[in-house]
């Protein structure tokens, strides 16, 4: 003998209606919380669960309802700047908290390669989640494709040119994008570049065209530089390059905060001063504004409520209302002292 224990039955539905004295089917609408049960059913039934140990077997509820009662949160990001934007865990958390409410489970996948991709497309067709939010979607992605092939209830957190006919909930960028720029040349600036990201999805080309409105004749394709990611890294290389192409740049437009924070610490080690001989603004209004010195001027976004109203989207889809088209959140420009 091994003199091991031998593992402990799971308790079972069977031994919560011998133990409560009542019939299984009973047992089951109580568990199921249906109507046309009495108070006293009810809670001899809790009673019984308690004290056997009774936990509910999601799986076979699962085939029965046909429902996994999880969400999905897909990230199309690399790792590093998943763990390095405070938006996305703002999104998260907001997501989090719509579908807890509701009694479902979030699943965050995330996407960094064409592997995954496809991974994800599989995991998706196999329906282990009920919906699906898609944060940071590019042109031609093909998650969207196989969440509007699958009918799958879904949200985007922005929306890519060419999305298939899903929800999403955004913001204006162009419109929030137009505005700070306007109010970084009301102090005075006139060579203004810009450290452009994200251009393969909807935020980077939208913060550019309205970086590109806002200027006007003053716009020099030649001062935009371009990185694909919104990160502190972008920051520090773009500023590098902006610098080298014009050493009298006198204004900069970061695409994101954390490309604000880099390109200042660039400006910092060549001895510029900010806001004296460069003006910098960024873009979302995270945590990295305040920690930059000086504090970055900045458009806010409500990256919380953006997962929020995602999370909600997808919900009101799996009860069955009517899918809503998109909604954008509003913005505000916070001034402090970068600019």
């Amino acid at each position: 003998m091994s003199g091991q224990p031998a593992p402990r039955r799971r308790a079972t539905i069977h031994d919560v209606a011998a133990e409560a004295g009542i019939s299984r089917g009973t047992v089951s609408r109580v568990l199921n919380d249906e109507p046309y049960v009495s108070a006293q059913a009810r809670e001899a039934v809790e009673a019984a669960v308690a004290k056997v140990g009774y936990v509910r077997n999601a799986a076979a509820r699962n085939l029965v309802t046909q429902r996994s009662r999880a969400v999905a949160l897909i990230v199309h990001e690399p790792h590093s700047v998943v763990l390095d934007d405070p938006n996305i865990g703002n999104i998260l958390i907001g997501t989090n908290a719509v579908l807890s409410q509701a009694d479902h489970q979030l699943v965050t996948l995330m996407i960094d390669s064409r592997r995954d991709s496809d991974r994800v497309v599989e995991y998706l067709r196999g329906g282990f989640v009920d919906g699906a939010i898609i944060l940071s979607a590019r042109t031609g992605d093909p998650i969207s494709q196989a969440v509007a092939e699958l009918r799958l209830p879904a949200s985007f957190v922005g929306h890519p040119l060419d999305a298939p006919d899903i929800p999403y909930i955004g913001i204006d960028n162009a419109a929030a994008a137009e505005a700070i720029v306007r109010r970084l040349l009301g102090t005075g600036r006139r060579r203004v570049g810009m450290l452009a990201s994200g251009l393969d999805r909807d935020s980077g080309q939208d913060r550019l065209a309205g970086f590109r409105a806002a200027l006007g004749d003053l716009f020099d394709p030649d001062l935009v530089v371009r990185n694909p990611f919104y990160s502190y890294t972008a920051g520090v290389d773009g500023m590098t390059e902006l610098l080298r192409r014009d050493p009298t740049v006198d204004g900069v437009f970061a695409a994101s905060d954390a490309v604000a924070a880099g390109a200042l610490d660039v400006l910092h080690r060549r001895g510029v001063d900010v806001p004296g001989q460069v003006g910098i603004v960024g873009f979302d209004d995270s945590s990295w504004a305040l920690r930059c010195t000086p504090a970055l001027s900045t458009v806010r976004q409500p990256a919380e409520d953006l997962g929020r109203r995602a999370a909600q989207q997808v919900l009101d889809q799996l009860g069955g209302t009517d899918r809503a088209v998109g909604v954008l959140l509003p913005t505000d420009i916070v001034w402090r002292d970068s600019a």
